[in-house]
C-alpha cells in the first residue's frame, strides 16, 4: 500500500518535472513567437495562464491564495487568456503582455514553492478546497499537474512548428 508520504514525494517530483519543461519552452521561445497574436492566444498568454492556475491550485483553497507581486489585476481575465468580453466592464479583456523575464520570475516563485506547498496539503481531504472543483484534494493535484503539462505541450508544439525547436522530456525530478 502506498503511503501519503510517498504520494507527496511523487507529486513534488511531477510538479518539478512539469515546471522544468515549461521553463524550457519559455527560455527557447524566440521574441517574435512570444507576442505572436496569430494563434488565439499568444505564447506569453498560455505560459502565464499555466503558471497562474498551477500556483492557485497548489494551495489549500481559494481564500489562502496570494497573488504574485507582478500580477496585473486591472483586466477582465487575470490569467491571461481571453474569454467573452463583458460589455459592461471598462477593464481591458486581458493584461498587458508579460515579458519573458517576468514570466520566468513568476516561474521561479511557483517552482520554488512546490515542496512547501505540497507538504502542506491534506491529501486525504475529500474536497479540493475550490467550490468549483468537485473532486478530492489528491485528484485535484493530479488534474493540476495534467493542466500544467497540457499547456506546456501546446507551447512545445508551437516551438516545433514555428522554429523546429524541440523540448526535452523530463520524467521526474
Amino acid at each position: 500500500m502506498i503511503t501519503t508520504a510517498a504520494l507527496v514525494e511523487v507529486l513534488k517530483s511531477q510538479y518539478h518535472a512539469g515546471f522544468a519543461m515549461l521553463r524550457e519552452t519559455i527560455e527557447r521561445c524566440p521574441d517574435q513567437l512570444w507576442l505572436d497574436a496569430r494563434p488565439v492566444n499568444a505564447f506569453w498568454q498560455i505560459a502565464y495562464h499555466a503558471l497562474f492556475f498551477t500556483h492557485l491550485y497548489m494551495g489549500a483553497d481559494s481564500a489562502s491564495f496570494q497573488l504574485w507581486a507582478g500580477h496585473q489585476r486591472a483586466n477582465q481575465n487575470e490569467d491571461g487568456l481571453a474569454r467573452k468580453l463583458d460589455p459592461n466592464s471598462a477593464l481591458p479583456l486581458i493584461p498587458l503582455p508579460y515579458t519573458k523575464n517576468q514570466v520566468l520570475e513568476y516561474w521561479g516563485i511557483c517552482d520554488g514553492m512546490v515542496n512547501s506547498a505540497v507538504d502542506a496539503l491534506d491529501l486525504r481531504r475529500r474536497d479540493s478546497g475550490f467550490h468549483w472543483y468537485k473532486v478530492s484534494k489528491l485528484e485535484h493535484q493530479l488534474i493540476n499537474i495534467r493542466h500544467l503539462q497540457h499547456h506546456t505541450a501546446q507551447l512545445a508544439d508551437r516551438l516545433r512548428a514555428a522554429e523546429n525547436v524541440g523540448v526535452a522530456w523530463v520524467g521526474s525530478r
